[in-house]
């Protein structure tokens, strides 16, 4: 039997950080004045920090100097690492534990492949930590998602060749970098905005252990 190694994203997938990254952006497009709804949130996962706020500037028709970009880089994730540091197991999304913990029975190899570059902290806090032979986050990588380079490290880490890997994810750009990578992708969140993946779930609740076992064989 061939190995098969899973990975995992973390935002959306296994805790849900989208409403306290929502907060953080919220507070620093209210400083400069810029509007700034959850659905304009929703272009934002999966993407770097940086590229969110080029985003966010070009919402307002702001430019700025690089000094007062990276200040206020530096801002918005001092106000999102205050949100985050009262997480606790609370957090993860239903059923999520039931699926780490099938697969640890069976001795699967699980990473996490994450734009956050607070993804340790937070499994950290939510107990999870232990489930993951590596985590790959945006301290590790160039390229952001769509680009596959964070899935492809996980991979090698695991030592697992890319097409026997399966990403979750639930970011259209997560997706993409699945696919690109030649990895089996499964969209966790509307079927409709994730219809790239090869497999799609509402959440962790309706995935039956079958599904997983089929995806292991």
């Amino acid at each position: 039997m061939k190995t098969t190694g899973f990975i995992f994203d973390l935002d959306g997938v296994i805790v849900d950080t989208a409403k306290y990254h929502y907060l953080a952006w919220k507070k620093l497009a209210d400083q400069l004045g810029i509007e700034f709804s959850k659905e304009d949130n929703e272009n934002f996962k999966g993407v770097s920090r940086k590229r969110c706020l080029e985003i966010l500037l070009e919402m307002g028709g702001l430019s700025v100097t690089s000094e007062q970009f990276d200040a206020w880089l530096v801002e918005k994730n001092e106000d999102y690492l205050l949100y985050i540091e009262t997480m606790d197991e609370t957090e993860i999304l239903a059923d999520v534990p039931r699926v780490l913990s099938y697969l640890k029975e069976k001795n699967i190899p699980m990473a996490l492949g994450s734009a956050s570059k607070n993804a340790k902290p937070i499994l950290e806090k939510v107990q999870l930590l232990s489930y993951f032979e590596t985590i790959v986050d945006g301290t590790q990588v160039t390229k952001a998602k769509p680009d596959p380079e964070v899935f492809l490290i996980a991979a090698n880490r695991l030592g697992i060749s890319p097409e026997h890997c399966i990403v979750f994810e639930d970011a259209l750009a997560g997706i993409a970098a699945a696919n690109a990578a030649k990895m089996i992708s499964v969209g966790i969140g509307e079927a409709d905005v994730l219809s790239d993946a090869h497999y799609n779930f509402k959440d962790f609740t309706e995935i039956n252990l079958s599904f997983i076992d089929s995806l292991i064989q």
